[in-house]
């Protein structure tokens, strides 16, 4: 058995070992919650009612997060998810909202137990960023970071604006599964123009002074990818191929996808020109879900990576076939 198999194999065991822990869990905390509601009831005891209420808040927790992985049962959701982020309309608070994008989903991941692998990162003139590119690995990472898929408006009191006049910024967000090597794609080398080019940084040591950065463009598509993350030109071009036989299988999967809303008028394909969410600090708080009409009016954690509730009722809304039109934005 080659290593790449028994990597997969030993992947999967964690998979099951993981759900079979979790039900433990869930089972131990209803014994939990069950003892001591009866406990208070016997003892009329304010505290151990308390303690009751706090397990059973935690069993909900629990029972939430395997319902979402419960929805988590498309081909490709238990990949690890490549991002790419891109600033759109907006100068340069589009370039800062970008950044914030990415620190938001950086902190998702680590409140989650994922790993991030960047890619391929540009840093804005004046603040944020130009492009960046990553990797977020674990289980079902890919699954639950589909739902950010599409464009991201923020309405805010512009820090760049000397008047502190409102403005709107928008960025883009595309997310491809990271698939295994044993999924084949045809890749025609011939059809794969590639070149190298100096790696950007931020000056002083950091300036790279090799031609280490790649970028490949896949012709019959038109499909474009970089990666400078690796002082290694041989690496960044295998951390290339993996992005660019991600976009391809992604693109395989839409085109399989708008055969079937073809014949289901309900789901309509959400592209990466479709505005999603708003997420709106001025001149009230509020994030809001345009696909799903979720909303909450914490920003500043939605902001620091608290996404679940997000995630988990796009997942709920695909599987109930209701990603349809999306809602107007509020202003």
């Amino acid at each position: 058995m080659d290593a790449a198999a028994a990597q997969k194999i030993l992947k999967n065991k964690g998979q099951v070992e993981r759900t079979v822990s979790d039900w433990k869990e869930v089972k131990s905390l209803r014994d939990d919650v069950i003892t001591l509601a009866d406990l208070s009831q016997e003892m009329d005891d304010d505290a151990t009612a308390d303690e009751a209420r706090a397990a059973l808040a935690e069993l909900e927790k629990k029972l939430d997060g395997l319902e979402t992985r419960r929805l988590l049962s498309s081909e490709s959701d238990n990949s690890d998810a490549i991002v790419e982020i891109n600033p759109g309309a907006g100068g340069v608070d589009a370039a800062d909202w970008a950044g914030m994008l990415m620190r938001m989903y950086t902190r998702w991941a680590e409140k989650n137990g994922f790993t991030v692998e960047m890619f391929d990162r540009q840093d804005g003139e004046e603040a944020g960023i130009r492009s960046a590119s990553f990797a977020v690995r674990g289980p079902y990472a890919f699954g639950q970071l589909q739902s950010e898929m599409g464009v991201h408006r923020l309405v805010r009191i512009s820090p760049f604006d000397q008047n502190a006049r409102r403005h709107t910024a928008f960025a883009a967000v595309n997310t491809y599964p990271e698939i295994d090597d044993d999924i084949q794609i045809d890749l025609n080398p011939a059809d794969i123009e590639f070149s190298a080019m100096r790696a950007s940084g931020a000056g002083g040591q950091s300036v790279n002074t090799t031609d280490s950065a790649v970028r490949l463009i896949h012709r019959p598509t038109g499909i474009a990818v970089k990666c400078s993350a690796e002082r290694s030109q041989l690496q960044n071009r295998e951390k290339a191929m993996k992005m660019l036989r991600a976009r391809l299988y992604q693109l395989e999967i839409e085109r399989r996808q708008s055969v079937q809303n073809e014949l289901n008028a309900a789901k309509k394909k959400i592209d990466f020109g479709s505005q999603i969410r708003s997420y709106v600090l001025a001149p009230y708080q509020m994030v809001k879900d345009l696909r799903t009409g979720f909303s909450v009016g914490d920003v500043d954690r939605v902001l620091d990576g608290e996404l679940g509730n997000f995630m988990s009722s796009w997942l709920a809304a695909r599987a109930e076939g209701r990603l349809g039109d999306v809602q107007d934005a509020d202003d």
